[in-house]
């Protein structure tokens, strides 16, 4: 989520379900806390899901129905089988208790080419959480490492994140509308202003926040490398 906090905790807010960990800033007053995870592969996603499924003693077919997917599907994410779109990634976050994967970004190779996604207006896959707003663009390609995401900065103080965001890969940050404060753990906090840009590597430790009167709207693309 930048940050979709794939989870701000992030983000991608998922898109930080949200999407979306941490050290203090370095001379200044900071979140303080553990690192945030990065977005895991097919094997390392399956097995996320598999030790939260024991962990509540749910049953595959117990998994399936409180998170609204077919058994055989959960089986194949548990065993590295298949990738899952963000919703079916939304819907196991949430019934699990899961933190969404580092920005919701989903890691993996493909060997089509000449693939096309589009979202039309107001249609972007939506991840709300308590500091970012996220529409998640163009989200139906899901063999991707880049992300662009639209988001409004809900966050008001720097005390409002519990954690600092970091994920693999690095980050683009356009200031659409508002004003905003990026801190980051080796820089001074950064002001930025509607036509602003910023780009930066996402495994830093980073946060936005509004200073203006009406909540900050940015266009974010991050890409895993």
């Amino acid at each position: 989520m930048g940050d979709l906090e794939r989870g701000e905790q992030g983000a991608v807010e998922s898109l930080q379900s949200d999407i979306s960990v941490t050290e203090s800033l370095p001379g200044a007053i900071g979140p303080a806390g553990a690192l945030a995870p990065e977005a895991p592969g097919l094997n390392e996603l399956g097995q996320l899901v598999r030790e939260a499924r024991k962990k509540k003693g749910w049953t595959l077919e117990e998994t399936g129905r409180h998170a609204g997917i077919g058994r055989s599907t959960l089986s194949k994410i548990e065993n590295g089988q298949t990738s899952p779109g963000f919703e079916i990634v939304r819907r196991l976050t949430r019934s699990l208790e899961l933190e969404t994967p580092n920005l919701f970004l989903q890691s993996g190779t493909s060997d089509l080419s000449g693939r096309r996604d589009v979202t039309r207006m107001g249609e972007g896959e939506p991840k709300v959480t308590a500091t970012y707003s996220h529409e998640l663009l163009c989200n139906e390609l899901t063999s991707k490492s880049m992300l662009p995401y639209i988001s409004t900065i809900k966050a008001r103080d720097i005390s409002d994140f519990g954690d600092w965001i970091r994920h693999r890969g690095e980050e683009f940050m356009y200031v659409l509308s508002g004003d905003l404060e990026l801190h980051t753990e080796h820089y001074r906090p950064l002001t930025m202003k509607a036509g602003d840009s910023v780009y930066y590597d996402s495994g830093m430790g980073h946060c936005c926040v509004s200073i203006s009167e009406d909540d900050a709207v940015v266009l974010w693309v991050s890409l895993e490398r």
